[in-house]
């Protein structure tokens, strides 16, 4: 039976697609491949998330040309007053990106030293100084690029979805990858239509139509990230093209059959579909490209020997129009997001602004209408200006800045209007980017993998608890993570909020209860058991920056024990997340530093518990109602996301996602 549906509304005709892929499980990725690390994984698509293997760098490297030594030979080094060190076991000469000796904590640049040699003889013979004299002292770790400072092993590198660009393969490498695992491009065959179509290249008469659909959409398809294959131009015969379309159905993940112009073409198509599958939709109150088909075909994959079931597989369609711009657009509304669904990244999304059209415009009140027009500024004002609607005129399309979208029901816009412009001639804004500003967790990372399966995009900036509540204040992000400990009642962060953000309407929302404490190297050598040892002489400690709840935290217990800070080495040493500290007491560089388990466990560390406390996200009103963040909120609900978080050590989920407060 024949399924017509003519010029239904745009809306309608995308859910109906959707809803038939659905029902053959194909609204997904369609499959993953491993490729090698190289230049050809440029533009491809993450199939599964990237996971540092190795830190980067791997060993403390020194970033200046100069001599390594330790930062306490040049204390009271100044102009009047130099030092002289001996090379040796005090001062060796490196080049930038050299390892540091183990004894080694700083480096002094070559320009910051004298040279001196006993003899006197060092110009004459090229030999190296047996001295060296600074007329400045250097501070621990200074010209030194530690273990981590780019990448430390575990943390997320890219998430998957993510497109990769040339600086992403950079860091993939950085990570110790030698593969990825990528969406397989999906194929699709592009197959033209209409007797009146030549190729190019080809003498033109009257009547000939110059074949160029395929090219335009090929290189659509080709932009979207999947792999066009271009079939010959087939004549207007009903016979041949279901021949060419059962051909295409063997290689094809989906099938655009692009119609010609002539009188009667769209219904070959029609036909086709209803005849090789099913006839979803034929027509949509879209204009240009009214003459749309959806629809699927059924393709024979196997036969038993014995005559058995024959197993099938359903090749979606899409019946594009045959002026330009109509397929040009068809191919943007239709293909495109079925595209990026198979390839598992979001839909491509063009920037919008708003603009001032410059005449009226009349458009049919039942279609969705795509007005191409040119922008400019004048003055401080911004226009918009309609240029030709014709859908066969394919420069329309080399000309447009932008596209004004009509829905239907709009019968126009007047002179003077402000509209909404869909850029094309800049690149895309990330629009689903949530900004989270605050305290370090490495659950952070596991929720930006959560997020960039719904849609959405986590930017975390390590600045303290804190800090980001300034950052809320200044309107520089939208949710803080902070675990700020009152003394005076055992809460965390309300009387911190009510300091910072006096003036702001914030929700409290429960993250975690997480354990904080010690982490030592494997093994414990230096024997640590509590915060006492850490007055003791031989303990080199590493510390967070001030602000961090983690650094309040300690601070605390530091008072209530009735503990120097000051008589701790280290405690001026400060790392900015959990897994810095995590990476100075791995590579040596101290002893002991106070972070959580996770931490430890993702360099294979030993750790020493010590207490418990909450970890909240603080989120003003105005973007914890808003559409940016409702994955989040779904996501800190999910049994799934709780149950990732609690796999990892020293974790509790009970309250997520709960208000805890309104302040």
């Amino acid at each position: 039976m024949s399924v017509y549906l003519h010029d239904i509304p745009l809306a309608e005709a995308k859910n109906c697609l959707e809803k038939a892929l659905i029902d053959e499980n194909l609204w997904r990725v369609l499959a993953a491949e491993t490729i090698c690390l190289d230049e050809n994984a440029l533009g491809r698509v993450l199939a599964d998330p990237i996971w540092a293997i190795k830190s980067s760098p791997h060993y403390h490297a020194s970033a200046m040309d100069g001599f390594a030594v330790r930062a306490e030979m040049t204390v009271g080094a100044i102009p009047s007053v130099p030092v002289l060190i001996p090379l040796g076991e005090s001062a060796k000469y490196v080049d930038t990106g050299d390892a540091l000796p183990d004894w080694a904590n700083a480096v002094i640049p070559i320009e910051n030293i004298e040279a001196l040699d006993l003899a006197g003889q060092m110009a004459a013979d090229n030999r190296r100084p047996d001295i060296i004299r600074i007329r400045a002292s250097v501070v621990p770790w200074s010209h030194v690029r530690p273990l981590g400072e780019d990448i430390v092993a575990t943390q997320l590198v890219l998430p998957s979805g993510h497109v990769l660009g040339p600086y992403d393969l950079g860091a993939i490498a950085a990570s110790g990858h030698t593969s990825v695992s990528v969406a397989r491009r999906p194929r699709v065959g592009i197959l033209p239509t209409g007797s009146e179509l030549v190729p190019l290249g080809a003498e033109l008469r009257p009547g000939d139509i110059l074949e160029y659909n395929s090219l335009v959409i090929a290189a659509q398809v080709k932009a979207m990230g999947a792999e066009p294959i271009r079939l010959p131009i087939s004549v207007d015969n009903f016979e041949i093209i279901c021949a060419r379309v059962t051909e295409a159905a063997q290689f094809s993940d989906l099938i655009l059959i692009n119609a010609g112009s002539s009188a009667g073409s769209e219904d070959f198509s029609s036909r086709v579909v209803e005849k090789l599958g099913q006839l979803l939709v034929h027509g949509v109150a879209v204009r240009p490209g009214h003459p749309v088909i959806l629809g699927l075909i059924d393709q024979v994959e196997s036969q038993a020997l014995d005559g058995g079931n024959q197993k099938k597989r359903r090749i979606p369609v899409i019946g594009v129009p045959g002026y330009p711009v109509s397929a040009a657009l068809t191919v943007d509304i239709f293909a495109e997001p079925l595209i990026a669904r198979w390839l598992g990244r979001p839909p491509m999304l063009l920037p919008v602004l708003t603009a001032q059209m410059t005449r009226k415009t009349v458009s049919p009140a039942g279609d969705d209408d795509y007005i191409r027009v040119v922008v400019g500024k004048v003055e401080e004002k911004l226009i918009a200006a309609p240029i030709s609607r014709g859908a066969g005129v394919i420069t329309s399309l080399v000309r447009a800045d932008g596209l004004v979208i009509l829905p239907r029901g709009v019968q126009g816009v007047e002179s003077g209007e402000r509209v909404t412009v869909h850029m094309m001639r800049s690149q895309a804004e990330i629009a689903q980017t949530i900004f989270c500003i605050g305290s370090h967790d490495v659950i952070l990372d596991l929720l930006a993998q959560f997020l960039s399966e719904n849609g959405r995009r986590l930017v975390s900036a390590n600045v303290g608890s804190q800090g980001g509540l300034v950052a809320l204040k200044r309107g520089e992000a939208h949710l803080a993570g902070s675990h700020l400990l009152d003394p005076d009642t055992g809460d965390y962060n309300l009387r911190y909020i009510r300091d910072y953000l006096p003036d702001l309407r914030v929700k409290v929302v429960g993250f975690v209860h997480r354990l904080q404490g010690l982490i030592v190297k494997a093994g414990n050598p230096k024997g640590v058991k509590s915060l006492s040892d850490l007055e003791k002489n031989q303990l080199t400690f590493i510390n967070r920056q001030r602000g961090a709840g983690t650094r309040v935290l300690f601070d605390y217990h530091l008072n209530l024990m009735g503990i120097d800070p000051f008589k701790i080495k280290g405690y001026d040493d400060e790392e900015y997340t959990h897994l810095g500290v995590a990476a100075a007491v791995a590579s040596g560089r101290a002893d002991c530093g106070m972070g959580i388990p996770a931490a430890a466990k993702a360099l294979e560390l030993d750790f020493i518990p010590l207490f418990h406390e909450r970890y909240d996200l603080i989120i003003p009103g105005k973007f914890s109602e808003s559409d940016l963040l409702a994955p989040l909120f779904e996501i800190l609900k999910s049994q799934l996301f709780q149950n990732s978080v609690k796999s990892l050590p020293g974790y509790n989920t009970d309250g997520m996602g709960t208000v805890i407060a309104e302040v």
